[in-house]
Order: structure tokens, then C-alpha cells, then sequence
């Protein structure tokens, strides 16, 4: 098999183990399928912007060209610190866009990739957020009425725990147990007070605590896990090759390294599966 295209994020659907497709232009290709089997990628030595299709000689957060970098909502600094979101100051970059994505509902979600973490993500990338950052455990623990308020939380609970995964040690096996339903009951006990402050400032309705929610579990298709993580970069190594060992995240891990694919989008690549 041989198939050349741009890339994009995997697709993901939740199963055991999740299902992944490679997006490859129109091709999409079954990745669990080639776990086991020796593949080849290589970089043609174009990129195009996931956003407008505009060449460009150099990608900017994580597939877009210098000029959509700068001017769209969805690269701005407060797509990284949701705490900084300012639709309502009427200087959002593209108001429709925020309307969409940042104006809706919101889940503030404890989880367990390389660690616990709490984060935030639109209800409606359940759970593909938690598959996309690796995680083998979520929990929902809150459900706020738009992006702000979710990072205004977020800011909150981080005093007390981490908000961010070590992709190195994530890649390096499952994570140890933690029951999150628990830790979850003590940031409520922990937090309460400056959480309840937001809700007086932004109505009973905004945010709602989530106390019966059910942790997900998610199982990754992992034949072996590296016992030391070296991550490939096509702007240095354009040809990359290797036993596909398995995926998690949004990582290729083969047995000579890994890939982070979303970190590439828009790179134009061939993908040639031998056998």
C-alpha cells in the first residue's frame, strides 16, 4: 500500500481499543490494522495551511500558514488560557467563530494520562479530547455555560492539581490507578468556596457540579510501549520508518520513535505500508 496526501489529526472513535483513521487528503486510512506491520512515512517537502490551503514554507500551531496564525480566532492565546477569552470585550478575532465554539457549553473534566489533570473542552469533543491527550481514565466534574467560565475554574482547581500531561511518560505505558471519582469529591470540598463565588457572579444556571457522573475508561492499541520515548520531527528527518507498535493519542509509536501527527498537519506525506 502506498498513499500520499496532507496530513490531519487522526479520527478517532471510542472502542476497545479506540478505532483510528488516518486522514491522508481524501484517503482514510484504518491504522489499527497496520499495528505490527513495518511502515514508512515521508515528507514530500510541502505544506499546505489546514486552514486557507495556502503553500507555506514553515507551519505555525500545528498546521497553519504565518497569515491564519495571526488573524484566527481559533489560534489565538486564549485558545491555550480559556481564562483569557474576551468575545464578550467585542475583540474576538472572528465573533461568529466564537459564537460557535466558545459561546457553548463547556466540560471541566479530571483525567489520567501521565498523571491526574484537570481540563476543559466543548461538550461536544467528548471524549475525543480525552483520546486525543492520551488519557486511559476521564471524569466529568462540571458543566459551564461557555469557554470563560470553564478556564475561570479551571485557573482554580489547578492550585491544586496539574492541568497538563507529560506526553513522554504517557507514551511510556498506562498510568497508575486513581480513583477519580474520589479526588474529584475533594477538589468539590477544596474548591467550593471560590467556585461558588463564580457562580454568584455568573448565575446558578452557569455552572453546574457534576456528582453522578461515571468515569470512562479508555483503552489504547498498544502492542509495546517504548522503554525510551525519541520523538521524530519531518523538518529534520523527512523519512521516517519502523514496526508500528501502536497508537496513543494522537502519537504514532513505532519501535524507532514516535510521531505526533497532529503536530504535522498539513505536511504533505507518502505512506507506504510494506507486505
Amino acid at each position: 500500500m502506498r498513499i500520499t496526501g496532507h496530513l490531519r489529526k487522526m479520527i478517532t472513535t471510542l472502542g476497545a481499543p479506540v478505532q483510528y483513521h488516518l486522514p491522508l487528503d481524501n484517503e482514510r486510512v484504518a491504522m489499527n490494522t497496520l499495528i505490527g506491520r513495518h511502515i514508512q512515512l515521508a515528507y514530500r517537502g510541502e505544506i499546505h495551511c489546514v486552514a486557507c490551503g495556502r503553500k507555506t514554507n514553515k507551519s505555525f500551531n500545528q498546521g497553519y500558514c504565518y497569515p491564519c496564525f495571526k488573524s484566527l480566532a481559533q489560534c489565538d492565546s486564549c485558545i491555550i488560557k480559556p481564562e483569557l477569552c474576551h468575545y464578550n470585550e467585542g475583540s474576538c478575532r472572528e465573533p461568529e467563530w466564537g459564537e460557535q465554539h466558545c459561546l457553548q457549553d463547556h466540560i471541566v473534566y479530571l483525567a489520567n494520562s501521565s498523571a491526574i489533570k484537570v481540563g476543559i473542552t466543548r461538550g461536544s469533543q467528548i471524549p475525543t479530547r480525552w483520546i486525543d491527550q492520551g488519557a486511559s481514565a476521564a471524569l466529568p466534574i462540571f458543566r459551564v455555560k461557555n469557554r470563560l467560565l470553564s478556564g475561570r475554574i479551571e485557573v482554580i482547581m489547578k492550585q491544586h492539581i496539574s492541568d497538563r500531561t507529560d506526553w513522554r511518560k504517557m507514551l511510556r505505558g498506562t498510568p497508575n490507578h486513581i480513583d477519580l471519582a474520589d479526588k474529584r469529591d475533594e477538589l468539590f470540598e477544596t474548591c467550593k468556596k471560590e467556585i461558588d463565588e463564580v457562580i454568584a457572579e455568573s448565575g446558578t444556571e452557569a455552572v453546574t457540579y457534576l456528582e453522578s457522573e461515571k468515569t470512562v475508561n479508555v483503552e489504547f492499541p498498544v502492542s509495546a510501549y517504548p522503554a525510551k520515548v525519541s520523538s521524530f520531527n519531518f523538518d529534520k528527518t523527512p523519512e521516517i520508518e519502523g514496526v508500528l507498535n501502536g497508537i496513543k493519542g494522537q502519537y504514532l509509536i513505532l519501535d524507532s520513535g514516535v510521531l505526533n501527527i497532529r503536530k504535522f498537519g498539513g505536511y504533505r506525506v507518502q505512506l507506504q505500508v510494506d507486505g
